[in-house]
């Protein structure tokens, strides 16, 4: 074949890139992926549809008011979007809409011009990227579900780690430390964490079935409690909290060895003076990270914290926007970056913000609790960006994962690393409808249902007159 046949290969016959122009967009939504998901499909007048996904937890709300100020572009000029609709996104699940709509932007850049994703942020660093395991802290069940007795065991954890050495796996994450050093001695003024507590099982107990305005005190009363700061709250850990702690990490280290890598998650909620203690208790146990252990705004936190201990810190994956890294990492307050495609403001964003991190000698890793949409544009930007050090995996137990979408790898995670598609935008073909039908989150059981009442969302949205 001559030159000029093997490039025709690669265009898309179907697809005129300059007249390409957004038509339509729909949502799916599930549940147990293992958190509740949202996915974003564009449609174009040309018959190619682009994917995204909102965040895990974020409301679909936040990408279905974005409709109106993209129908009739050209999905091509991603940037340009972006900047149209970043102002109407905001940290962690709120900045769901405009990431997820940026990643299915740039999906559909790539499917109209012939090439995957990653070929348009500059081509790549590596072919695959390293992947890092999370680990529960109550464990598994022997079908590889979460378990629901609440272990707290470092033998146990250390041997669910282990058994899963033969994945190859980059490291390990413990998610969810607090529950480890509830009962062993969180104290404070007052009783911020019974009454958090009560509040919590008298939302449950009601349930929507209850009286209404009862139940919506009810759930008001626990999300108070639940958007506190923990500096703000007055919560102290005591001695035995602190044991326990270090006890787990040393029966998990007798387990493992002293050479696997492993990051510690939600590691409870305190103030700087007990982050300090417990940074200092781990420093001899080769923790890979403590994460978020104060909001990431904290920046002053993070920086006392860092010079107190040399066990490691890392923080990102509520933030949203490369801007708001800077200070974090101009101040020398963490030492691993930690941003979620799908939070940061998508793929190019991210890509950014990994830039702006080795410019500061600052490695990143990735939050990663997707479905395979967000899984496939991490990957594009772990690819593209020379300082990823791995990409997370939430998902690994639930078994119809891989499935949700046609046209990828048969298996997304292979060996411990994730791999990005040579198939045009970011590799996927279409989802699974069947399966997501059968996962369906029962308050939108119709997937891919109209959304006209949207089209018209519009407003004099610039910030002067």
């Amino acid at each position: 074949m001559n030159d000029h046949g093997e490039a025709l290969r690669f265009v898309n016959p179907y697809s005129a890139p300059s007249k390409l122009r957004i038509t339509d967009m729909r949502l799916a939504d599930i549940t147990d992926a293992p958190t509740k998901t949202t996915f974003i499909k564009i449609y174009t007048n040309q018959g190619i549809c682009g994917f995204g996904e909102i965040r895990d937890g974020a409301s679909r709300t936040y990408a279905l008011m974005l409709k109106g100020r993209i129908l009739g572009e050209n999905p091509c000029n991603v940037d340009r979007l972006f900047q149209r609709i970043k102002q109407f996104g905001s940290h962690s699940r709120q900045a769901g809409g405009v990431s997820g709509i940026e990643v299915a932007l740039w999906d559909l850049a790539g499917k109209a011009y012939g090439i995957p994703v990653y070929r348009m942020l500059g081509g790549k660093f590596r072919d695959r990227v390293p992947v890092y395991c999370d680990i529960p802290l109550n464990g598994f069940e022997p079908d590889g579900s979460v378990s629901a007795d609440g272990v707290y065991d470092g033998k146990k954890i250390g041997g669910h780690i282990k058994e899963r050495l033969c994945q190859n796996w980059a490291f390990y994450k413990i998610g969810g430390m607090e529950p480890l050093m509830y009962g062993k001695g969180y104290v404070g003024p007052g009783s911020f964490i019974n009454d958090w507590d009560a509040a919590r099982t008298r939302s449950d107990g009601l349930g929507k079935s209850a009286d209404r305005l009862k139940y919506f005190e009810a759930r008001n009363r626990e999300y108070q409690y639940m958007n506190t700061e923990p500096s703000l709250t007055g919560i102290r850990l005591t001695e035995e909290a602190l044991d326990a702690l270090e006890e787990f990490t040393i029966e998990m280290r007798k387990v493992i060895g002293d050479k696997i890598q492993v990051a510690y998650d939600h590691v409870g909620r305190m103030g700087i003076n007990d982050a300090i203690r417990m940074g200092r208790r781990l420093e001899k146990y080769n923790i890979a990270w403590m994460e978020d252990v104060f909001p990431w705004y904290r920046t002053d936190q993070y920086l006392r914290l860092s010079e107190a201990t040399t066990t490691p810190l890392c923080t990102g994956e509520d933030i949203y926007l490369k801007e708001n890294f800077e200070e974090l990492l101009s101040s020398g307050a963490v030492d691993v970056i930690h941003p979620d495609v799908l939070t940061a403001g998508g793929i190019l964003e991210t890509k950014k913000i990994g830039d702006m991190a080795e410019a500061y000698g600052v490695p990143m890793a990735m939050h990663m609790v997707e479905c395979p949409v967000g899984a496939m544009a991490a990957a594009h930007v772990g690819v593209a960006t020379n300082n990823v050090m791995a990409i997370e995996n939430c998902n690994h137990w639930v078994k119809w994962w891989n499935d949700i979408v046609i046209g990828k790898p048969e298996t997304i995670f292979e060996n411990g690393y994730i791999t990005p598609s040579d198939l045009p935008g970011l590799g996927i073909v279409d989802f699974n409808d069947e399966l997501l039908h059968e996962h369906a989150d029962p308050r939108f059981p119709d997937i891919w249902s109209p959304t006209d009442e949207w089209d018209e969302e519009y407003s004099v949205d610039r910030h002067w007159c």
